[in-house]
């Protein structure tokens, strides 16, 4: 079995993983819950506004605070629905596993045993976002 093979496999498990399962029942409910998607529309249509008037040549700086507060208040309605909360509660534990999963590729991929590489996040100051990275240790 090649290393592509290995990888599809890779794949398959985690597509069998509570975590990920979760997730997909999660991403469902949230779909359907047309009240969540009233506020997620609602907060698109704030995010544009602010976008909108970040462009203009002649923005209104109050204007602009204005959206940016009108935006922040929607935000915060999507985040406090329930399925919302559910759903962004998986996908950290979802993320959370493809993460382990990359860092041990990663370690191994730089010499590490790969019967002993792993990645506990409680022991690592990665934010998970690459752009606040001095690179993967």
């Amino acid at each position: 079995m090649d290393i592509i093979e290995l990888t599809r496999e890779v794949g398959k498990a985690l597509q069998q993983d509570e975590s990920y399962l979760a997730l997909k029942v999660a991403t469902q409910v949230a779909d359907e819950d047309m009240e969540l998607q009233g506020l997620i529309g609602n907060f698109n249509l704030k995010r544009l506004s602010v976008n909108n008037e970040t462009k203009r040549e002649d923005r209104d700086p109050e204007r602009l605070k204005e959206l940016n507060i009108e935006m922040r208040e929607a935000y915060l309605k999507v985040m406090q629905n329930e399925k919302m909360a559910a759903y962004q509660a998986a996908k950290e534990k979802f993320d959370a596993l493809l993460m382990r999963v990359q860092r041990i590729i990663v370690a191994c991929s730089q010499g590490a045993d790969p019967e002993t590489a792993d990645y506990n996040p409680d022991e690592d100051d990665c934010t998970g976002n690459c752009a606040t990275c001095g690179g993967c240790s």
